[in-house]
């Protein structure tokens, strides 16, 4: 952001490596790959942000899924959301895998805080932004119905063999 010099728009997607404090469990690890999206122009709204994360979702999951957003906290964004997709296995309606409640958690995002943009040189009264990032594991647990995060660790080739190329 702080290369534009204040000039939109700005679209970034960075992939990385995240390591941060969290008790390993079948659905959190302490490591795990994340895509970061950024997007900086005039006039970008929340419905914006909600239609390029239900254009993923549809086309990463499928036509049949949907996306919910609840509010949250992150301190770079404001507001913040959790985004959850209906899950795939029940159709919405509620199972063990998505703890009866028909949704799973797969993202974060929100609206960049306007004092974020001012520090990077942004006009936060002409210019505003969304971001969100997206575990990689965390995808690929529900898209392939994996069912613990630490076979990605774990070396396990019998793990890695049920996977083929296209």
């Amino acid at each position: 952001m702080e290369k534009h010099e204040g000039k939109g728009p700005v679209k970034v997607i960075c992939p990385g490596k995240v390591f941060r404090r969290d008790d390993d469990d079948a659905t959190h690890s302490h490591q795990f790959m994340q895509i970061e999206g950024l997007y900086v122009d005039e006039k970008v709204r929340m419905s914006d942000l909600k239609g390029v994360l239900e254009s993923f979702a549809k086309s990463f999951f499928g036509e049949d899924r949907s996306i919910r957003l609840r509010p949250s906290f992150f301190p770079f964004t404001e507001p913040s959301v959790e985004v959850d997709v209906s899950c795939g296995i029940c159709g919405g309606k509620g199972c063990r895998i998505c703890k009866y409640s028909g949704w799973i958690e797969v993202l974060g995002a929100g609206m960049v805080h306007p004092r974020v943009l001012e520090m990077s040189g942004f006009d936060s009264t002409k210019y505003s932004g969304f971001a969100f990032g997206m575990g990689v594991e965390r995808l690929a647990m529900l898209k392939y119905d994996i069912d613990d995060i630490r076979h990605f660790y774990t070396n396990d080739v019998r793990f890695l063999k049920q996977f083929t190329r296209a």
